[in-house]
Formats: C-alpha cells, structure tokens, sequence
C-alpha cells in the first residue's frame, strides 16, 4: 500500500556511489584482491564483444604472464549461451595470440573463472585468476548495455482481470484457494483461519480454526497463507507459525519462533525472516539468491526469471526498489510504486509480469502491470483502481495469479479478491 514507506533520509551522490561499487563488488568479491577495474569509456552494441574481449583477454595476461591456463566461463547475464560460447572461442584465440594456452585443469598452472553477469547500466565480466596455490587475484571489465525501446511481443497489452472472493468487516491477512470439487478457500484473519467451500455460486464458510498465542501481535498485522502437499497449509504471523493437520479432522498447532516465511510462493525456494515487532521483513535470506544471503528491509518482493537467471525485486522499507541477481545489488528510485509487488504471468506471455500498487487518489490505490526490458521496468496496462488501500498483496501458489485485499473506504470492510493478467483483444 501507498502509505507503508518509511521516512526517506537524504543520500550523497558520494555515498550513491559507493553503495553501487560496494553491492557490485565488495557483496560478492570483498575477500579478494583486485589487481584491476576497467570501465570501457565508449558505448558498445550489446553484439559486439570485441572491445571487452580485447581487454579481458589482455589484462589475464598481464596478470598472469604466459603459460598454460584452465578455463571456465559462468553466465548470469542475459547474454545467449551461443553469444557466450562465441566469446568462449574469441578469448582462446586472443589469448593464445598473447602467449596464454588454454588446456585441461590438471595440466594448467593456473586455474581462469570467468563469471558474466549484469546490471541495469552495463555488462560486467569478472575473470578470477589463481596461480598454482597463490592469492586469487580478479579483473574486471564493464561494457554499456544497448537500450533498445522495446516492441512487438513485448508491449503486448494486458489487462487485469478481478474476481471477487469475500467481504468482512474483520481484517483479511491473506487468501488462498483450494483447487478441487468443490473448491476451497482459506482465509487468515488476526484470530482465526477460516475454511470456504464454493457452492451454488458463492463462498461459504464451513469451519473456523482458531489462532492461539500467548504473545501480543503487532496492531499494523501482516500475514500469509501457504499451501502444502503433505498438508493442507501452513499460516505465517509475526513471531508464530500455525501448521494444519493432514488428516481429515482439520485442526491448527500455533507455536512461536521466528520461522522464515516463503517469499512469493513455496516452490521458489527462497524465504525471508519477518520481524516480531514491525511490518515488513528484516532481509535476512535463507537459503539466499545465489551468493546474496541478505536484502535491504524490505516490504515485498517479486521474482522475475531471465534467460540465464532470476532478477528479485524487493521494495525496500525507505521507498527504493532494490534489484538482486545472486551477484548484483542495484537500486531504483523515483520509479512511483508503492510498498506492495506481487509476481504473476499472464497466460498469453512466456516472460513474467509484476503487479505493483501505487496511490490513486483520497487514500485509495490502483494496481499496473509491469514487465522488464534490459532491466528497465514497462508498463504493460491501464492503471486499476481501487475503492481503497491495498492491505497485502501476495502471488498464489500457482503463481499464476495474485490475491490483492483492500479497505473499502465506503463500507470499511476488507475484500479479498484474485487478479490475473490476460491479453487485451
């Protein structure tokens, strides 16, 4: 929701600036020893590696002299793996011009890692060099991205599709839906989890469960609802975890402790630790992104998979949008979403889509669809709007879809409903 940003502190463009040379090299490489960092001057197409090539090739030799080396090339970037497997054969070649032969691992003197990775401005290629038991020693070569405006298949216009759920008085934590005949619905409230049946064209309740705790709850409460296979679902709450019976006779245990909560859905395999006392999550990862063990506080966050990798989008508890790659850290601002992101994908698209909230007008929010071109966010819809604030926003477990719960500020009760994105006509 619109109003969950925490105050902003004004920030350097010296500390900016450190804090982009910090996420980018310190988080994944502060135990090195860097020999080299070479920023290429002049723009480069996205095509044409020749310049990079030329110049990682060149400092691997200054770096290591000649002899005979092993080779191996690790992609996280969005780079082709044929594109990579190009400037495979375009390394070998330059390095052998330069006196460097590329063999077998246990017949090389040195061992060469070579990791593609990326941010929002440029391309970045680290080359890790150890000789025999020596120190690591790294050099770094950046080459600009290529913006080009995206088009054709990837400004497909969306529009999202609303379905309503339930409506109460009593605030909706999260919702989640049983397929089956009939269908389920789960709800999580502050003091009870409830059980929906869909019949005869409505959602009726059919058994409460309550939440026990002997520990107060925060006032400003966030909750979420995970379904299990070996169980029904599992309810996540500020310093307690609530696990459902598998048997037939449903019933609730509730026990405290400080249990990571999936982000997004289950089968991403990433969780995030929630805080006790506050409403948002401490950024703490388990079991991380790739080398990234921990995020900035954060409110929510969406996955968006690359060809080679996965981009996470978190939003950040001071009103920044931080970027995660398991290498890189980058930092978007002013970008106007709110604290509430949630991933899903539209049926007609291969690539996926994030929903994100922003405010519309007198308290109220509105929902827009986003897609990522070259790391850059593109509005893929009209703008929703709501009859109120988004209290939680949260991808299903299919992860095809979104449940969005709001305030309505004529009624005042909470409705839960489900978004999907489809293709307009």
């Amino acid at each position: 929701m619109g109003l969950r940003w925490g105050k902003k502190r004004p920030v350097s463009e010296e500390n900016m600036a450190a804090v982009r040379h910090t996420s980018l090299i310190a988080g994944s490489y502060g135990r090195l020893l860097f020999c080299a960092l070479i920023l290429l001057s002049q723009p480069a197409l996205a095509s044409d590696w020749r310049e990079p090539e030329t110049q990682l090739a060149e400092e691997i030799v200054h770096v290591n002299g000649p002899g005979v080396i092993s080779l191996e090339i690790n992609n996280r970037s969005s780079i082709s793996a044929a594109a990579v497997e190009e400037i495979r054969r375009a390394l070998v070649s330059l390095l052998a011009s330069r006196g460097v032969r590329v063999w077998l691992a246990d017949q090389a003197t040195s061992d060469v890692k070579i990791f593609f990775s990326e941010n929002l401005e440029n391309y970045v290629w680290v080359a890790e060099i150890r000789q025999g038991s020596g120190d690591l020693r790294v050099v770094l070569v950046s080459s600009p991205r290529s913006r080009p405006t995206p088009t054709g298949g990837n400004l497909t216009p969306l529009r999202i599709e609303v379905s309503a759920l339930i409506s109460q008085p009593s605030p909706i934590l999260d919702a989640a839906i049983v397929e089956g005949r009939p269908q389920r619905l789960i709800v999580l409230g502050r003091t009870v989890v409830a059980l929906y049946e869909f019949r005869q064209g409505r959602w009726a309740v059919f058994e409460t469960l309550p939440i026990h705790t002997t520990n107060p709850l925060p006032r400003d409460l966030r909750g979420r609802i995970i379904l299990r296979r070996d169980h029904l679902f599992d309810a996540y709450l500020p310093g307690l975890t609530c696990r459902s019976t598998a048997s037939t006779a449903l019933s609730i245990t509730c026990l405290p402790g400080d249990e990571a909560w999936p982000i997004e859905t289950a089968d991403t395999g990433v969780s995030a630790f929630f805080s006790r006392t506050q409403n948002f999550f401490t950024g703490a990862l388990v079991p991380g992104i790739g080398k990234q063990t921990t995020a900035p506080a954060f409110y929510c966050a969406a996955r968006i998979p690359q060809p080679n990798y996965t981009l996470w989008l978190f939003t950040g508890v001071e009103g920044e949008i931080n970027i995660l790659d398991g290498v890189n850290h980058e930092v978007m601002r002013g970008v106007g979403w709110g604290s509430d992101i949630a991933g899903t994908r539209a049926s007609c698209r291969s690539d996926r889509q994030v929903l994100v909230t922003s405010p519309a007008s007198e308290g109220a929010d509105s929902l827009e669809a986003y897609g990522l071109s070259n790391g850059t966010p593109v509005p893929l819809s009209q703008k929703l709007s709501l009859s109120g604030p988004v209290t939680a926003l949260w991808t299903a477990q299919n992860g095809d879809s979104v449940t969005a719960v709001y305030r309505n500020l004529q009624t005042g009760d909470y409705e839960a409903v489900q978004l999907k994105l489809a293709c307009s006509q």
